[in-house]
């Protein structure tokens, strides 16, 4: 059944995502150099940009789901590889740091809302994100950012579960390695997801 995107993603009832697009994660120097390698390889910041500057024009509203991490290292996890790993490395997600803040060419707009997360793996359960999008009305997610390996897909999951329409641009989105990001939206979420590109998108808000 062919999927009409323009009206899944109409403003009033849809909200922009920005899933851990933030400097110290998909810019440089990140704490994921590769991961942020596989996102200047797709072009994520500037599709990214490209997405938030539509959505604003339209009264969608944009969300900037970032990580951060105490030095003291309370309330963060650590019970996973993942999160020893990223605690280890030279980049700190410290709060109020450089490496917590959305790149420049996305920005923050005064209407942009930024939900800091200092727990778990995706932005649905360890922010308010839930909460503040039904209570706007949102039914639809155009989700973006990392990682396709873990993040986006904790994040897709937990917005299908929750009842949300997920969209997914591919080209605002990356993984490690690259041809197993592409086999898990292929294989996986492709069949939770709506699974679409920047350009299709920005044609249905603008057009």
């Amino acid at each position: 059944m062919a999927i009409d995107l323009k009206s899944l993603v109409a403003p009033g009832h849809t909200a922009l995502v920005l899933q851990e697009v933030q400097n110290g994660v998909v810019g440089d120097p990140s704490a994921l150099p590769a991961l942020a390698a596989a996102a200047a390889d797709v072009g994520l910041i500037e599709h990214c940009a490209q997405l938030a500057a539509a959505a604003r024009s339209i009264g969608i509203p944009v969300f900037h789901c970032t990580a951060e991490t105490r030095a003291d290292g309370v309330g963060a996890n650590n019970n996973a590889r993942l999160f020893v790993g990223v605690r280890k490395a030279p980049v700190q997600l410290a709060p109020g740091s450089d490496a917590t803040k959305v790149p420049s060419d996305i920005g923050v707009d005064p209407g942009d809302v930024v939900l800091p997360r200092h727990h778990g793996l995706g932005p649905m359960t360890g922010t308010q994100l839930d909460s503040m999008l039904r209570n706007l009305g949102v039914t639809t997610i155009v989700g973006v950012g990392v990682s396709v390996n873990i993040g986006m897909m904790n994040f897709a999951f937990d917005a299908v579960n929750r009842g949300y329409q997920f969209v997914m641009p591919i080209d605002a989105v990356a993984g490690v390695p690259a041809e197993y990001a592409t086999a898990v939206i292929e294989n996986t979420l492709s069949l939770v997801a709506t699974v679409t590109t920047t350009l299709a998108v920005l044609a249905a808000w603008l057009d």
